[in-house]
């Protein structure tokens, strides 16, 4: 850190994104922190529902649960000697500020600036590029060093990869189905094409195919597996975050919406091949050279909406050949 002023931060509080794929597209500001304070004790606070990423992340001392804004505010007094806050919401800054952290460092965004003691407006440069540069140009807006090729990239643990292996079940290898996205349903390909898009895969690359997702989807992903010739193995709400991460390590690919589990499969080095509708791909696409991108090029897109309003042209345009194209080149086939 410029100044010297890493010596004074004996412990350092990360205030961690609230969702899976901003979760690891904050990896490599969390690295970045790390090589910032070196000898510091680097504690994270999530979310519950996303803690287990990073414990999974050896530059993080400790991971603490967040109880929510008012309970974060009394546990966490004395706690930590400054605290970098990744979310931009009012009311992350605030629980910091209630909690009494000395130094409170972010982007002065949702009217929070007033609470930061190290504030910086979000510069045009990260406009286009992916979230990655969002996060590391806060820290650089404080007075950090971000520098060198960011690094995205999760280990999966031995024991979570094992509880994978076990929930695929013997047989393999295996192609994954991630149908689903939190986001809404404009950016969620049709189960039909994913039925049909697995088949063509499984059929050429001789692999079995698992369907993964949330409770909520597990409709969805058992629609798909009606749909397919080849059998598929519904895993839709039946595994928690370490052992979705743990069955993801396990897939020679996974075909994908834009949501949480792509970002995951991506950042283990597992090839994707993601369709994206009307989220911003420059913005939210896989930090990942393994990843294939298959998109529409369409005028009202991206429009960041969660329900259609017209045609989904965005989505229809894509088709299963194209998709499946994409998934048999990063099989090698």
């Amino acid at each position: 850190m410029r100044g010297g002023d890493a010596r004074r931060v004996e412990r350092l509080l990360v205030r961690a994104p609230n969702w899976v794929g901003d979760v690891i597209l904050s990896l490599p500001a969390v690295r970045d922190l790390r090589r910032n304070f070196p000898t510091a004790r680097l504690e994270v606070l999530a979310r519950p529902r996303v803690a287990d990423l990073y414990r999974a992340v050896r530059d993080a001392d400790s991971v603490r649960e967040s109880g929510g804004h008012l309970a974060d505010a009394t546990a966490l007094r004395g706690e930590a000697d400054a605290a970098v806050l990744l979310p931009n919401s009012f009311a992350s800054a605030f629980a910091i500020w209630r909690a009494g952290v000395p130094e409170r460092w972010g982007y002065a965004t949702d009217g929070r600036g007033p609470l930061l003691t190290r504030r910086c407006r979000v510069p045009p440069s990260v406009r286009g590029r992916s979230q990655v540069y969002y996060y590391r140009a806060m820290l650089e807006g404080v007075g950090l060093v971000a520098e060198g090729a960011p690094d995205a990239s999760l280990r999966c643990p031995e024991e979570w990869a094992a509880r994978g292996v076990a929930l695929l079940a013997e047989g393999g290898p295996w192609i994954g189905i991630n149908p689903g996205a939190f986001y809404g349903s404009a950016k969620r390909w049709v189960p039909e094409r994913w039925a049909a898009t697995a088949d063509i895969v499984a059929r050429r690359s001789g692999a079995r195919v698992a369907i993964v997702g949330g409770a909520s989807e597990r409709p969805l992903g058992e629609a798909i597996a009606a749909g397919m010739r080849a059998e598929a193995r519904v895993l839709c709400g039946e595994t928690t975050l370490a052992e979705l991460v743990g069955v993801l390590q396990n897939l020679r690919l996974l075909l994908t919406n834009d949501s949480g589990p792509m970002h995951v499969a991506a950042a283990l080095g597992v090839p994707v091949v993601a369709v994206f509708g009307p989220t911003d791909w420059r913005e939210t696409a896989p930090a990942s050279g393994r990843a294939r991108l298959v998109r529409e090029d369409v005028e009202c897109a991206p429009c960041l909406l969660r329900e259609c309003p017209i045609d989904h042209r965005c989505m229809s345009g894509v088709t299963v050949d194209r998709v499946a194209g994409a998934a048999m080149e990063l099989l090698g086939s």
